[in-house]
């Protein structure tokens, strides 16, 4: 059975679903305060930024309760396991919230789907030790429905908090049938799902939301929530008459 999630119309509930992202790798310093300044405005859940900005983006977020989201083993997925160990221990330490990890596509691809679980269980134990939430990006793009499961199966036996679509650097983003294909997988074992990639307007968002997705990764997060407000609006208008 798929979901039918109740779609949030408040502009601030909105905004608490939507991890503000910038992952481009020519983003400087400047993008990412400015990128805060905005999650700070609009009470976004996270900044998603890449580890080198962790330390930054904390401090630009000083005294609000938005958290700061990194990557690890972004983007391919193909970095050793004890890579992505460090990389997310060190993203916690620098003040990181949440983890969004790549798994290795080419292990589950391959059939190894005992080394794709202890690959995420390995990042997902030092999430715990600090306190900090695990996603799983799948890059579902590259994977057929059956392989899409088995990740699941995989993030479930690992201990993950989330399973993520994509990464947005591949051939395709979150499609609505992935993300219900991965919250019927995944909702019996009390994981949520995050969409992300090429979600950049409020029916893209509304979309994602009702398929099965709890959490949204988005650079158009400013725009999702203009879209938001200015519907608000208008419905508030039209009540008038």
């Amino acid at each position: 059975m798929t979901n039918s999630n109740d779609v949030p119309t408040d502009p601030k509930t909105i905004a608490g679903m939507i991890d503000h992202t910038l992952l481009k790798p020519e983003a400087t310093r400047v993008d990412i305060k400015a990128l805060c300044a905005e999650a700070r405005i609009d009470a976004f859940a996270s900044v998603c930024v890449n580890p080198v900005f962790v330390e930054d983006a904390k401090a630009f977020l000083a005294g609000c309760d938005v958290d700061v989201c990194t990557v690890v083993g972004f983007p391919l997925g193909a970095h050793l396991t004890d890579i992505k160990v460090e990389e997310a221990a060190r993203a916690i330490e620098a003040g990181a919230g949440e983890i969004d990890m790549v798994m290795n596509i080419g292990a589950l691809k391959g059939r190894d789907d005992l080394f794709v679980e202890r690959d995420i269980a390995a990042v997902v134990e030092i999430c715990r030790n600090g306190g900090a939430l695990c996603k799983v990006i799948f890059e579902t793009c590259l994977l057929t429905d059956v392989e899409k499961i088995r990740a699941c199966d995989a993030a479930i036996g690992a201990g993950a908090d989330f399973v993520k679509t994509s990464t947005g650097f591949s051939k395709g983003g979150a499609t609505i049938e992935d993300v219900k294909l991965m919250y019927d997988a995944v909702n019996g074992a009390g994981l949520s799902v995050k969409a992300s990639g090429g979600i950049r307007t409020l029916a893209d968002f509304k979309a994602m939301v009702s398929a099965g997705a709890s959490r949204i990764g988005a650079s158009a997060g400013v725009a999702i929530l203009e879209e938001a407000v200015g519907a608000k609006k208008k419905s508030v208008s039209n009540d008038d008459y």
